[in-house]
């Protein structure tokens, strides 16, 4: 029998619609957001990126590094504090009050649905974009 909470998740991702996804202005929230550290071209090599502790992966290579698939929970995650990176000096993200709430949802790379924020919806279709093939 499941738990009342794993009822409730279940009713909230029920009721959560898949968010449509701008590749545009998950450009616009990278360079605002993310350049500083992983680069205007996103290959690591921002210019904070030296004085990070962990230096920042270069983004356009996640699906290459990952069998040719893009790891979307594992971004989402990643950028919305869920798997939290020292390098940051807390948790990820820098900014993470532009990407809290869960009012929107992504499929992951197994089909399942993932709550997370539009901003970080727009952002992962960005960062899709942009693998090297």
């Amino acid at each position: 029998m499941p738990t009342r909470a794993a009822v409730q998740i279940a009713l909230t991702l029920a009721a959560t619609p898949l968010a449509a996804q701008d590749v545009t202005i998950g450009e616009e929230i990278y360079s605002t957001h993310c350049a500083v550290c992983h680069g205007l071209e996103a290959d690591g090599g921002g210019p904070m990126a030296g004085v990070l502790t962990i230096k920042p992966v270069n983004l356009a290579q996640l699906s290459a590094s990952n069998k040719g698939v893009f790891p979307t929970e594992r971004v989402v995650m990643r950028i919305d504090g869920r798997d939290p990176l020292v390098s940051h000096g807390s948790p990820m993200p820098v900014y993470g009050y532009f990407f809290e709430g869960e009012d929107a949802a992504l499929k992951t790379e197994a089909g399942q649905p993932i709550l997370t924020s539009q901003p970080i919806v727009d952002l992962v279709a960005f960062l899709e974009s942009i693998q090297v093939k």
